[in-house]
């Protein structure tokens, strides 16, 4: 490593927290990530759930100690609104792909809204070939950029919701709320085929990620400004809103960050699943409720 690459990692602070990243079209996850690094000049920084180039909307982004809540994050529903255009499918089942397939027939509303349930609840999903899916640890996109046939085994996921928005021309919009693994991409792609019209998404929204809702989202451009910046950045706790919380004493709270078990009083004490622990407003591990105790997973390195 350079001298000079060390003195710009030296640079970097301890930053620990959420920001809600509005994502704009057109720049990768990994991209948004680089760009609130810079921003933030923090050391460490990661993201829940990847969106496309194509897409827009929440990327949550997490510091420091709040990327160990990420996978909590991540495994929320999550819900888009997209916009499908009937007469052609892509290789890349959105409109910076390939057309590989067209048809001149265009849906009625009535025909893609009797269709609608087959969509909904717990269904097999193909992903699409140019996805961030591991094959033989390569990326399928890799592997179908290079003209290679990739063929994804698929997989179960669950859609909560399906609607239609609206209607114009050739184009349907729809809002969906999900679970994790669902690609809306092979909704439209599956929609076309089931139509006989074929179909592909030419925009893209995300609008939740587990606790993160659109009214929380900051646009990338207004983080540029230090004082939204600095308001904009939500403590560790922010991305356990799924799960429990359990307020707990420093003697307990030592215990936990021990990696040992406390014992639960009170109305915290019949409950069992996932909870955390908070004492004096910082999160101090996440865990099990086994009986009546909790057992931690995941400790937390903040001052308390």
């Amino acid at each position: 490593m350079t001298a000079k690459k060390e003195q710009h990692r030296s640079k970097r602070v301890e930053v620990n927290g959420w920001v809600v990243l509005d994502k704009p079209t057109g720049i990768t996850s990994t991209h948004a990530v680089s760009r609130l690094k810079r921003i933030y000049n923090g050391k460490k920084a990661g993201h829940a759930g990847t969106l496309d180039p194509l897409a827009s909307g929440i990327l949550p982004i997490a510091f420091g100690e709040a990327t160990k809540t990420v996978p909590y994050v991540q495994d929320g529903e999550k819900a888009y609104r997209f916009t499908v255009l009937w007469g052609a499918e892509t290789n890349t089942d959105d409109s910076d792909g390939e057309v590989v397939a067209r048809s001149e027939l265009r849906p009625e509303r009535a025909t893609i809204e009797a269709l609608l349930p087959r969509f909904r609840g717990t269904i097999s999903q193909k992903p699409p070939a140019f996805s961030a899916i591991k094959v033989n640890g390569e990326r399928a996109y890799d592997l179908a950029r290079e003209g290679e046939i990739v063929d994804l085994a698929a997989r179960i996921v669950t859609i909560h919701e399906l609607e239609i928005v609206s209607m114009e021309g050739d184009e349907t919009v729809f809002e969906t709320r999900c679970g994790k693994g669902t690609y809306v991409r092979a909704i439209a792609r599956d929609l076309g085929r089931e139509l006989g019209c074929f179909g592909h998404v030419t925009a893209l929204r995300r609008t939740r990620v587990g606790p993160f809702v659109e009214a929380d989202a900051v646009p990338l451009a207004d983080l540029e400004d230090p004082a939204t910046a600095e308001k904009a950045l939500l403590r560790v706790e922010a991305g356990l809103g799924e799960l429990t919380r359990i307020l707990v004493d420093r003697t307990d709270a030592a215990r936990l960050r021990r990696g040992q078990g406390m014992l639960l009083r009170g109305a915290d004490a019949p409950f069992e699943g996932q909870a955390y622990a908070v004492c004096g407003g910082v999160v101090i591990a996440i865990g099990m409720i086994e009986g009546a105790e909790l057992v931690p997973a995941r400790v937390f390195n903040l001052p308390f």
